[in-house]
């Protein structure tokens, strides 16, 4: 079982990927990050949720800044992609940007948010990927107002856009007993949510995206929260079986996107697809490195293991920052075919 929890995060130590790095002029002008909590770096610290991070052990390893609302002991995978492009310091979240700030970029991700609206609500209020394409919609007209129109939609076709979406309306929609949507079967919601994700994307396009990167799912039954709460120590194979055929479904997504919107290139970042095969002996793959909540999340002010580069989580669902550099180290430059497709972000931003 071990090669499949190794499926999800892996450590990725061989990656030379420095976590200061020296960052010149960026390769695009602006980064717009959307997505869920694997993002989140603060939209959700002042909503009315469980689904937050804006307290310790959260952030330790991140000195002079503490607990920003990431969900992680450092940096977020995202974080790590703009320094890659070049961006000195991390893109700021939508709930404390404004003015020149929007012009190089926004981070609208929100914890527990998903593709469907109603996706979260068991934890609170949350920016769905719907509320969040609507937030940015009004900043590309604060951006129109402050450079000009001809002069936004050509800062706008060259930006990096990515989208990381799908994980909760698993988590907390399909696997939330008694939902509406866990009377689907496995097949019937993975269309559902595949046909609404093209409409959002279809209109993030119509938004002015022109350079996109979609991220697969991880093998949600393999984090500690889900180990945990099935009473044994395997991996949770429905709930890996059903996202699955999700994630089978977003290669053809990206090949309908292409041909679609021939002026646009998206590509995809297969998250299960990154593994090594040392993982096992080097990282704890099974429990979080946090003592966890019963929501899954760290309990306040509780001390975190010693050496968050061996485990592979630090909460029941959130990747350490180490497995975070890792895997945008990956998405950004692949190291195997299987990384991504068609293309990986370095020569995504050069299209």
């Amino acid at each position: 079982m071990d090669s499949k929890i190794a499926m999800l995060f892996s450590s990725f130590l061989a990656i030379s990927c420095l976590r200061k790095v020296v960052c010149g002029d960026p390769v695009v002008p602006c980064y717009f990050i959307f997505g869920d909590s694997l993002a989140d770096n603060g939209n959700n610290n002042n909503l009315p949720t469980l689904a937050k991070a804006d307290y310790e052990p959260y952030g330790i390893d991140l000195p002079g800044v503490g607990p920003s609302g990431r969900f992680t002991n450092g940096l977020t995978a995202f974080d790590f992609i703009a320094q890659s492009l070049g961006f000195m310091d991390p893109i700021l979240p939508h709930a404390t940007a404004s003015g020149i700030e929007l012009l190089r970029g926004v981070n609208y991700a929100s914890a527990s948010s998903g593709i469907l609206p109603g996706t979260g609500s068991n934890l609170g209020t949350h920016i769905s990927l719907d509320d969040q394409l609507q937030n940015h919609q009004n900043v590309i007209k604060t951006i129109v107002a402050l450079v000009g129109e001809a002069k936004a939609k050509q800062q706008l076709n060259s930006c990096l856009y990515t989208v990381g979406m799908g994980s909760n309306d698993y988590i907390n929609g399909y696997f939330v007993k008694g939902s509406s949507a866990s009377r689907s079967n496995p097949e019937q919601y993975a269309s559902l949510l595949i046909d609404h994700y093209y409409s959002q994307l279809k209109a993030l396009h119509g938004f002015g995206a022109r350079k996109i990167a979609l991220f697969g799912l991880g093998s949600i039954g393999c984090t500690p929260f889900a180990i945990a709460s099935s009473g044994s120590n395997t991996c949770v194979e429905k709930m890996n079986a059903a996202v699955k055929i999700f994630n089978e479904k977003l290669h053809p997504l990206v090949d309908h996107l292409n041909n679609a919107f021939t002026d646009a290139k998206f590509m995809l970042v297969n998250i299960t697809g990154m593994s090594t095969s040392s993982t096992d002996a080097i990282m704890e793959l099974r429990t979080a490195c946090c003592p966890m909540a019963q929501t899954g999340t760290c309990v306040p002010n509780s001390m975190p293991c010693p050496d968050r580069s061996a485990y592979a989580f630090f909460d029941g669902f959130h990747p350490t920052e180490v497995v975070n550099q890792g895997v945008a180290g990956r998405a950004y430059r692949a190291t195997s075919p299987t990384d991504t497709y068609p293309t990986d972000i370095s020569h995504l931003v050069t299209y």
